[in-house]
């Protein structure tokens, strides 16, 4: 059975390097038997429509492709959608969500084994907050 799910592309179309039109990208995965494609700008986030096993081999397919025919190869996050929900669910800060474009969720392919938190801290202005939940790192910027 086929689900949604999200694919979270990292570095490319930034400050003209890595450049890959959505049209390109689309046309990928549509070879590659994903349907449901939506692409999201010229982000390289897309919505698509997989098996869970199909969509567990996505990055390794997809960026192989891209770096055959690019020569570069993305990283690639790609989450179910109930996986997008639960991320979104577990915000701490819910002063957030009257300003959600404060509220900055960014999804690693694992949660690292010894993060070091109390360095961030040291970082941090006074007005900024984190958390990390898993392999979700969860900041906001609080306003002025």
């Amino acid at each position: 059975m086929k689900a949604h799910y999200i694919a979270l592309f990292r570095g490319i179309n930034v400050g003209g390097k890595n450049r890959l039109h959505m049209k390109a990208l689309v046309g990928i995965l549509e070879e590659n038997g994903y349907t449901g494609i939506q692409t999201h700008i010229q982000s390289g986030n897309v919505i698509f429509q997989s098996t869970s096993a199909k969509s567990k081999m996505f990055a390794r397919i997809v960026g192989a492709a891209i770096a055959d025919r690019y020569g570069f190869q993305p990283g690639i996050v790609v989450l179910s959608a109930q996986e997008l929900k639960k991320a979104s669910a577990a915000n701490p800060f819910p002063k957030a969500e009257a300003e959600s474009k404060f509220l900055h969720l960014y999804f690693l392919n694992k949660g690292p084994k010894a993060p070091d938190l109390e360095a961030l801290n040291r970082l941090k202005s006074d007005s900024e907050s984190f958390r990390l939940i898993g392999n979700v790192f969860i900041f906001m910027r609080l306003t002025a």
